[in-house]
């Protein structure tokens, strides 16, 4: 959870723009209409990285959508996860919670969204707040 000085319409706009996530995301592109039942599939460098399916959208409140990892087969193998974006109005910011969840116990894919969650949540905050983003580059990649 973060509390971003920003309007829900802003960040809903950074939360299903291409363009935008691919700054605080670390050059990822998204391909989604992002209309309930549509898929979304992101692409780093033209590989396959993540894909899934919108399963809920309502617009400045709420997005859910399910999400499977597509380039490493034992992360893959677990199956797939559920990630849910929460906004709320709260004075001058809009509070953000996402929940990334899976039902396999000791999940190895949940703890390498862990590790990035934060890093892209940030980067979506400064980018929001400053126009730029925290980390230009992830510190886990070469």
């Amino acid at each position: 959870m973060t509390y971003i000085r920003t309007t829900p319409k802003k960040l809903w706009h950074a939360l299903t723009t291409t363009e935008v996530i691919k700054k605080y995301w670390f050059g990822l592109k998204i391909d989604s209409d992002w209309k309930v039942g549509s898929t979304w599939k992101f692409y780093y460098e033209d590989k396959l990285m993540d894909s899934g399916k919108i399963l809920e959208n309502v617009y400045q409140k709420r997005l859910v959508r399910s999400w499977i990892n597509e380039w490493k087969p034992k992360l893959n193998k677990e199956g797939i996860s559920r990630c849910v974006y929460e906004m709320e109005q709260i004075g001058a910011s809009v509070k953000l919670t996402i929940t990334h969840s899976i039902e396999k116990h000791n999940s190895k894919f949940i703890e390498a969204v862990s590790e990035g969650w934060p890093m892209c949540i940030s980067n979506l905050k400064s980018l929001l707040e400053t126009g730029e983003v925290a980390l230009a580059d992830h510190p886990g990649h070469e």
